[in-house]
């Protein structure tokens, strides 16, 4: 949403640009990393089809044809540096003034690219999620009559993010406020499916030892010192320095500001 947004805000400041949404998942798909490619060389080229016959020639193609002039490309949702350097990111593969901006659950990925500037989003105030579930449930900027206590509820339950409150706000375009209340109630016993199923893909990306660590910290451990923690863990055998840096890269655990480990 935020990247969409800028992109969309500076575009016409280059000469090229491309929009590469969901990287991961279609790099995964047969052949996934040369559309990719071709989808890239067609938005910025914009001058005919662009078949590539394998991955290794597409990058030669793309710093020859594409970043050879000034652009601007965002790459959405990447979790490997694989489809990265298939796409040629690289500090000396573009014109001085592009600007490349990447999307990742994964912070670990942007140190090592040396990144100039990494901006960590931050959860929506209570009047910005407020205004962006109402333009997916009402799709004006403010509540229906009669909606507003409702709609408090939904932000409240959402946290401030913003996938929750887009998926949330669809879910109830159009509904009574009969059924608002009715899909109140059961979100404060079982969570949404389709947010359930997209916060998973960070967890599901974890090895075994994290994933187990993970668990044990949302259970046991939420809320607590962090160093206090880390010893204790480190005691019972798992090797929690290292497993809580992964998953502060993957932004399912953060430190509060007296070191306390908020889930």
């Amino acid at each position: 949403t935020i990247a969409m947004k800028q992109y969309n805000l500076i575009r016409h400041m280059f000469e090229g640009s491309s929009f590469l949404a969901n990287v991961a998942d279609t790099s995964k798909q047969p052949n996934g990393l040369a559309a990719l490619q071709e989808q890239l060389l067609l938005d910025i080229c914009r001058n005919g089809t662009h078949k590539v016959r394998n991955c290794y020639q597409g990058i030669e193609v793309i710093k020859r044809r594409a970043f050879c002039q000034k652009v601007l490309l965002v790459l959405d949702d990447v979790d490997n540096v694989q489809q990265l350097k298939a796409l040629a990111i690289d500090r000396d593969s573009f014109v001085s003034g592009s600007r490349i901006i990447i999307t990742t659950r994964d912070a670990s990925l942007l140190n090592l690219l040396k990144v100039d500037e990494i901006y960590a989003a931050k959860e929506l105030n209570r009047s910005e999620s407020l205004e962006l579930l109402c333009w997916h449930a009402f799709k004006e900027d403010h509540p229906k009559d009669n909606y507003l206590d409702l709609s408090d509820q939904v932000v409240a339950y959402a946290g401030g993010l913003p996938l929750a409150l887009e998926v949330l706000g669809s879910f109830l375009y159009c509904k009574s406020i009969p059924e608002w209340k009715s899909a109140i109630s059961k979100l404060k016993k079982i969570p949404h499916v389709d947010i359930q199923a997209k916060l998973k893909i960070s967890f599901d990306s974890l090895n075994d030892e994290v994933k187990e660590l993970f668990l044990d910290m949302a259970c046991f451990f939420a809320g607590t010192d962090g160093v206090s923690t880390i010893k204790i863990l480190e005691g019972c055998n798992f090797f929690a320095a290292i497993g809580i840096r992964v998953l502060a890269d993957r932004c399912l655990i953060k430190y509060g500001p007296c070191n306390e480990l908020l889930m």
